[in-house]
């Protein structure tokens, strides 16, 4: 739902829209980028209010957080990542959301269990995943990591249950902070997308085999959520192909897998769909045919976030207009731009990403591409 606010150069960047029942200033959201710059012991700290609050303030309409982990167990993907699964982190998040709030944004959880990609986790020594099959590629330095991937434990049918089961209580959590929706990651080689993924997920039960099979677990969690909040919460889900440790995979079967993928979500009971590509404005499968965010519209019939490479303001008013976008979200081009909105909006220059722009406070070496 489209409402439209402010004459400019770019009238649909700069138009309300309305996801549930959260209406946004405009259609730009800040990326959710892994910063690993929360305590040790998970909690958001002044650091972490400072980078949030800027954003809001530079006139971003939608925050949406790092990847938080959702349990005291296996989700933990990199040490200094933050959580939401206890008291104190919960408090700790309020102070941001409350920062967000007061500079006239919105902000949403997202929610992430690593899965067999995890490579730093202070409660568990063991990694969990659909099949006992080790990781492509190695570890991210850049978060602390280093070497080959272990192979994780499969999971068995109670270990799924468990991580839904906290998945919602994470959500829970998050509203009890103040946040103002529930972002799943389902994407970029999590634990979710660990399902999704042929050659990760060599399962025979109902989680493993056809592409409804790979999806079920990642909808499950989308409707167990959907139905433990208020409906005024929206709760979406964040799905890619390429993940963090490999960059080029595509979905078998193109647009098939898209369909149902997509369409299953929906009627799991998402909200929103919150796609993510190297460059989004690029067909899904191909050299030809629709963005996965067009696809995603398509299939789900959903407000659609979109995430890839649309760093310029022509971008954005294009995948808006043409790509099947409703809102999209920016990273290199808001680390360059804390105020990326306000300048836009101002006729102000853009700043060009350097990677020095992107430092997590613990980072052991240059950022590579992600």
């Amino acid at each position: 739902m489209e409402e439209k606010t402010t004459p400019t150069n770019y009238p649909s960047l700069f138009s309300s829209f309305k996801i549930g029942h959260t209406t946004l200033k405009n259609r730009l959201g800040l990326a959710p980028m892994t910063r690993t710059s929360a305590n040790p012991d998970g909690t958001a700290n002044e650091q972490m209010l400072a980078y949030y609050r800027r954003y809001a303030r530079g006139g971003f309409a939608l925050i949406l957080t790092e990847g938080v982990y959702p349990d005291e167990s296996y989700s933990q993907g990199y040490l200094d990542q933050p959580g939401i699964a206890n008291q104190a982190q919960i408090e700790a998040w309020q102070k941001i959301v409350d920062a967000v709030h007061q500079e006239g944004a919105k902000i949403f959880c997202q929610l992430m269990h690593a899965g067999a990609l995890s490579q730093g986790n202070r409660f568990e020594n063991y990694r969990i995943g659909p099949s006992s099959v080790q990781p492509k590629g190695q570890q991210l330095e850049f978060y602390g990591g280093k070497g080959p991937y272990p192979t994780p434990l499969e999971m068995a049918i109670e270990d799924i249950r468990n991580v839904t089961n906290n998945f919602v209580q994470a959500a829970k959590n998050a509203v009890a902070a103040g946040f103002d929706g529930i972002e799943i990651h389902g994407a970029n080689g999590y634990l979710l997308d660990q399902f999704l993924t042929e050659y990760t997920n060599e399962r025979t039960d109902e989680y493993g085999g056809s592409t409804r099979n790979r999806i079920r677990f990642a909808a499950e969690v989308v409707k167990a959520t959907r139905e433990a909040l208020d409906p005024a919460i929206p709760v979406g889900i964040r799905i890619s192909q390429s993940k963090v440790n490999d960059y080029t995979y595509k979905w078998s079967g193109g647009v098939e897998d898209a369909r149902v993928v997509f369409a299953t979500l929906a009627e799991a009971g998402a909200d929103f769909i919150h796609t993510t590509e190297y460059e989004a404005l690029k067909p899904a499968f191909g050299d030809t045919g629709l963005t996965l965010a067009a696809l995603a519209k398509r299939f789900s019939q959903l407000p659609i976030v979109v995430n890839g490479s649309l760093n310029t303001p022509d971008l954005v008013e294009l995948m808006l207009k043409e790509g099947g976008a409703d809102i999209v979200t920016i990273g290199k081009g808001a680390l360059a731009n804390k105020d990326w909105p306000n300048r836009v909006a101002q006729g102000k220059e853009l700043n060009q990403f350097k990677p020095e722009d992107f430092l997590a406070p613990n980072a052991k070496v240059k950022p590579h591409e992600l």
